[in-house]
């Protein structure tokens, strides 16, 4: 039990270190909105980081905007509407991809559109919690791509909403949480299994296989 113990409380450290690293590497990740790309990938979750890619693109930063993840049965001239001017005079170089429904599959629908596109960097824009986990994903699907970051920090949490307090911190851990899935998934499922046993069926399929 007390091995148990000293266990538990080694693997809790490791993790609140590894939290620290997560919190404090995310936080310094800076945009770099000098370097033009050929595309500006958006990924949905937040107004903020639509309108981010659209001053980006507004700004020459990038050929076209794509954005990553759009609810299907949403409509492109509504969303564009609501966006406000600066979307609707951008129409024709906007993108909409629909088919991702996590930071995965937004990975492997950019990396589909950037080679059909013959494109060969971009421009990521998400929230600052969610860029290590995306950057993970998107160098995966796009190895051989230059990816340049770009986070989206909000800039304003009502201190007298509960969620306002506390539900950012909930969201970093839940985010944290992800980023350690993202790296230990695919390393389990790379991982060498063992051969599957083959057990006899019955006496009589062993007695025929002997030739009795």
């Amino acid at each position: 039990m007390r091995f148990i113990g000293s266990l538990a409380i080694t693997a809790f450290v490791v993790w609140l270190a590894g939290l620290g690293w997560f919190v404090a590497s995310s936080l310094m990740i800076r945009g770099d909105e000098t370097t033009p790309t050929d595309a500006i990938v958006v990924l949905t979750g937040g107004r903020l980081r639509l309108e981010a890619g659209l001053a980006l693109l507004a700004a020459g930063k990038g050929r076209r905007l794509f954005i990553s993840g759009v609810n299907p049965r949403v409509d492109r001239g509504v969303l564009l509407r609501a966006l406000g001017p600066a979307a609707e005079r951008e129409a024709g170089s906007i993108v909409l991809g629909r088919r991702s429904d996590d930071t995965a599959g937004n990975a492997m629908e950019t990396a589909d559109w950037m080679r059909r596109e013959g494109y060969t960097s971009l421009c990521l824009v998400t929230s600052w919690y969610h860029m290590r986990r995306a950057l993970v994903e998107f160098r995966r699907a796009m190895p051989q791509l230059t990816i340049v970051p770009q986070p989206v920090f909000a800039t304003h949490v009502d201190p007298e909403d509960w969620w306002g307090r506390h539900g950012a911190v909930l969201l970093v851990l839940e985010e944290y949480g992800k980023y350690l899935a993202a790296w230990v998934w695919p390393a389990l499922a790379d991982a060498p299994r063992p051969a599957p046993v083959i057990w006899a069926t019955s006496v009589r399929g062993n007695a025929e296989a002997s030739g009795r």
